[in-house]
């Protein structure tokens, strides 16, 4: 059974946020109001989520495992953008396509089991990481509780190639867009308008979408840093 409650759906409304890197758009449909976090429910850790300025600003605790705030609906095909400016300290991350059990379930992944402790979210997630700044895999897509790397990884990408185009392309302490576009297998990824990720696989067609704070485990010089997130908004491909 899924964590999630398919006939709450989430409040969609169309914002307008001065400043905003993306082009204003009517076939998207904003995933933030802006206001609160109607429509957003949190798993995992404890990392801290509220709203200040029109934005979802997720800050770091110590000794909790990763959190996420996730959306009450699924999405399978669609094209997803947002705007992030990520404190230099942390790794975080945006899942998409990803699910949550409520109680601790035995899945199969590509022939192989493995359990899934109750509430942890696990699917794919686009990397934020500019606390490794000699890796620079932000925009690259990480099996979040599964298979790990992807891309680059098991399903292909350059890592040095890809690290090269990460340090030249990521805006540190400033905000970065990324697109997201899940087409049928076909995943691809851009930041800052710059192609990232470009793969197909076929693990999981649908699922949520979900905003990471990284744990930081003791690190006490991590505590209270953040990350934020604005102008996140979909194009659903397909009809749900």
């Amino acid at each position: 059974m899924f964590w999630r409650i398919r006939s709450m759906v989430c409040c969609v409304v169309l914002v307008c946020v001065a400043g905003s890197a993306l082009a204003q758009d009517s076939a998207f449909k904003s995933l933030f109001n802006g206001r609160d976090l109607e429509g957003w429910v949190q798993a995992g850790g404890e990392a801290k989520y509220r709203v200040e300025d029109g934005t979802i600003v997720g800050e770091s605790v110590p000794d909790t495992p990763n959190s996420f705030l996730c959306t009450q609906r699924i999405y399978g095909d669609f094209v997803l953008e947002y705007e992030f400016l990520c404190d230099s300290m942390l790794n975080s991350g945006v899942q998409f396509r990803s699910n949550v059990y409520a109680i601790e379930t035995i899945a199969d992944f590509n022939g192989k089991s493995r359990t899934i402790p109750a509430g942890r979210v696990h699917g794919y997630q686009v990397e934020i990481d500019p606390n490794k700044p000699e890796r620079m895999w932000s925009g690259g897509v990480y099996d979040e509780a599964r298979r790990g790397w992807l891309y680059p990884g098991l399903a292909g990408g350059d890592p040095d190639a890809f690290t090269e185009q990460g340090q030249k392309i990521y805006r540190d302490g400033e905000w970065n867009t990324v697109r997201i576009e899940c087409r049928g297998d076909h995943i691809r990824t851009w930041l800052n308008g710059e192609p990232r990720a470009d793969f197909h696989d076929s693990m999981t067609p649908k699922g949520i979408i979900a905003l990471q704070v990284h744990g930081i485990g003791k690190n006490k010089a991590a505590v209270g840093k953040t990350v934020r997130w604005r102008n996140i908004r979909i194009q659903v491909l397909d009809r749900q």
